[in-house]
């Protein structure tokens, strides 16, 4: 596994009109890759004052000249590392600090209709929804442990001029791990919706 991040350049038109769109980043991550397509996490991140693609993680190495040239700084944008040691650290018992991206829902089922998928708009649903996928991830949160940091709505166009609304929140805290395989697999394969638009990824430091 390989976890790249990229730094964005603001005064970039190209990269402004993605974060307005989160299909063009998307686009332009599948083109990072090449043979069988895969789905592969990526999230927008502001740290230290800097936007970045946090995520890109992925099981192959991505090659990011072309996303670098269209998006970054400049063309030596990207950091790589080796995700794999990570990985190996996750035990059962052990705390982290975590960040993740999400798309909370819930699925209603109407009467002689489809189910529909409604957002959590709230902060008490929106904290409750991950609370939830918790015990089914290997990990564990007390209420007062996280907190939601951001909550905002992402609408762009996808094919056939179909819009898209999708609903992004931010949580931060800090969570014990209770299954170490459940949450590795959590950790490789995201939580939740939108992974394509940039949700589901769950980045974590040792504390």
């Amino acid at each position: 596994m390989f976890l790249s991040r990229i730094q964005l350049n603001l005064n970039n038109r190209n990269t402004m009109k993605a974060l307005s769109s989160s299909s063009i980043f998307h686009g332009a991550v599948e083109r990072a890759f090449t043979g069988e397509r895969k789905r592969n996490l990526w999230r927008i991140d502001c740290l230290n004052g800097k936007m970045y693609l946090l995520l890109l993680l992925s099981s192959s190495e991505p090659d990011l000249d072309s996303f670098c040239q269209q998006f970054g700084e400049n063309d030596v944008c990207a950091e790589k590392k080796s995700y794999d040691g990570l990985l190996e650290r996750i035990k059962n018992g052990s705390k982290w600090r975590f960040r993740i991206t999400a798309n909370p829902t819930k699925s209603v089922l109407r009467k002689n209709e489809k189910s529909k998928v409604y957002a959590h708009i709230t902060v008490d649903y929106q904290k409750k929804w991950l609370m939830e996928k918790s015990s089914k991830n290997g990990f564990s949160l007390s209420e007062d442990s996280f907190s939601v940091v951001q909550s905002k709505w992402l609408r762009f166009y996808k094919k056939e001029s179909r819009a898209v609304s999708l609903l992004s929140v931010t949580y931060e805290g800090i969570l014990e791990v209770t299954d170490e395989e459940l949450f590795r697999n959590a950790l490789i394969n995201g939580i939740g919706r939108g992974k394509a638009y940039g949700m589901g990824l769950l980045t974590v430091m040792h504390i």
